[in-house]
Order: structure tokens, then sequence, then C-alpha cells
């Protein structure tokens, strides 16, 4: 069962944010944000083969299922780089909705108060 850990996180986190998506334009439904949150992933895949091919550091085998991509990477951590980005850009542009939907509402408040004066 430990096997799954890493697998189960990663999960855990797309299935909390997942909701976000209905929270105003959402960011599956679009692709240039989509594309522009996973564009860094390409990075960090590089810097982690250099380090794993450079023994500064490696993954221990009770926590992930043991499938490696070249590179000996475990899925679970190229999955890690293309989740996280993702569930915090959901919580974003979530957060920036609700925020600007406050915003305009002070807004319209105020300029009803001020407009009876």
């Amino acid at each position: 069962m430990h096997h799954w850990h890493y697998l189960f996180v990663l999960i855990a986190c797309l299935a909390l944010t997942a909701p976000l998506e209905f929270v105003g334009p959402g960011l599956y439904r679009r692709p240039r944000l989509l594309l522009s949150a996973l564009a860094p992933v390409v990075v960090f895949i590089i810097w982690d083969l250099l380090a794993i091919a450079g023994q500064v550091w490696n993954f221990n085998e009770r926590y992930i299922i043991g499938l490696r991509l070249p590179g000996a990477i475990p899925i679970e951590e190229l999955l890690f780089f293309m989740v996280v980005p993702l569930c915090g850009l959901l919580t974003f542009v979530a957060v920036d909705t609700v925020l600007g939907h406050a915003h305009r509402s002070r807004a319209h408040r105020r300029s009803r108060v001020e407009g009876r004066g």
C-alpha cells in the first residue's frame, strides 16, 4: 500500500481542486492558459534527470509504484510536475474570480450610495 502514497497525494490534489474548474472561466476550458502552466514542466524534468544522473537525489522505492521513465525518473515525479501547477492555477483562477466579483459588487454598492447623496 505504501507504493501508492505519492500517487494518492496527487489524486487527492486533483480531486480537491477539480470543482474549482466551475468557478469562473476555469482552466481546462482555456487551452492557452493550460499550456502555459505546463510549459515549465520540461525545465523541471531536465533538472530532475540531471539530479538523478548525478546521484544528487533519488526516490524512496517504498512510496512509488516502480514505473520509471527514461532517465530513471518515476512516473509520479512527472505527474507531480504537472499536477501541482494545475492545482495551483485552478486555485488562483477561482480566487481571482471570487475576489473580482466581490470587488465589482462593492464598487456597485458604493456607486449606488454615492448616487443617492
